[in-house]
């Protein structure tokens, strides 16, 4: 039983190296290669020049992936009035109105759970992207640096507005958390009024959603406040181009429509 015991245990080490050295490879290394070979680039090695061009290049590497999460999104909440009909409509048969929803999901062409399943497969970039700023600018990962980039050795983290980014700055943790509440208000929000008892769960469901429209913010200015000033501005900058992302596919929607 005890050796059972330790060849679980060996066996779980192993795994969890073997995740750790597969993220590593795949996406902190290139994460951390790109965002030093634009550093290189940058005239001066100016570090907000550096972190605004980085957070583009990573924009435009998931832009695919970001863009059909969010038209699934909207589509979703597009629906939510027809959704919110149908479980009035069906409130004492639980069997018919999941029925009506799959059949509603499928003639909008809407699947529930694409938009969940696209935020899943960027997070390891976001994770890889956090690590980074917390490690590199404290010039901790430079081993990481491919042969054939030049490894600058420390980062010079002051920035031109007097911003050092690899201390925490409370003005940019700010900044990152009200861009996010802009971004979270822009998408369109429907709560349903409670008519019915059968109806409590969904408007609870609805008064909790719009809860984290404020909790998310207020999270990403405390989880700043305690990282490098440099993810903060990332963060700002990023969640700038989302916005401008979302404004864009709106209209055109919009026009569409």
């Amino acid at each position: 039983m005890h050796d059972a015991t330790l060849l679980i245990v060996a066996a779980g080490i192993r795994l969890n190296n073997f995740m750790a050295s597969f993220f590593q490879t795949l996406f902190y290394q290139p994460v951390l290669n790109l965002f030093i070979f634009i550093y290189n680039l940058v005239p001066g090695h100016e570090i907000s020049l550096a972190v605004i061009l980085f957070a583009l290049a990573i924009k435009l590497i998931l832009l695919p992936i970001a863009h059909k999460a969010l038209i699934s999104q909207k589509a979703l909440q597009d629906l939510q009035p027809k959704l919110e009909a149908l479980k009035k409509e069906y409130a004492d048969n639980k069997e018919k109105l999941t029925g009506a929803m799959m059949n509603l999901y499928k003639e909008n062409k809407v699947n529930p759970f694409s938009s969940c399943l696209l935020m899943l497969v960027q997070l390891p970039f976001f994770i890889a992207v956090f690590n980074m700023f917390q490690k590199e600018l404290k010039g901790a990962a430079s081993n990481l640096v491919y042969p054939f980039i030049t490894n600058p050795g420390a980062l010079n983290t002051n920035s031109f507005f007097g911003v050092n980014f690899a201390e925490p700055n409370i003005i940019l943790a700010v900044l990152a958390g009200l861009a996010q509440f802009a971004q979270v208000k822009m998408m369109p929000q429907v709560t349903p009024a409670i008519t019915s008892d059968g109806a409590k769960d969904e408007n609870m469901a609805a008064m909790m959603n719009k809860q984290m429209m404020y909790i998310f913010p207020v999270l990403t200015i405390f989880v700043c406040l305690t990282l490098p000033s440099g993810l903060a501005f990332y963060w700002l900058i990023i969640t700038i181009l989302t916005i401008i992302h979302q404004v864009w596919l709106f209209k055109r929607q919009a026009k569409k429509a």
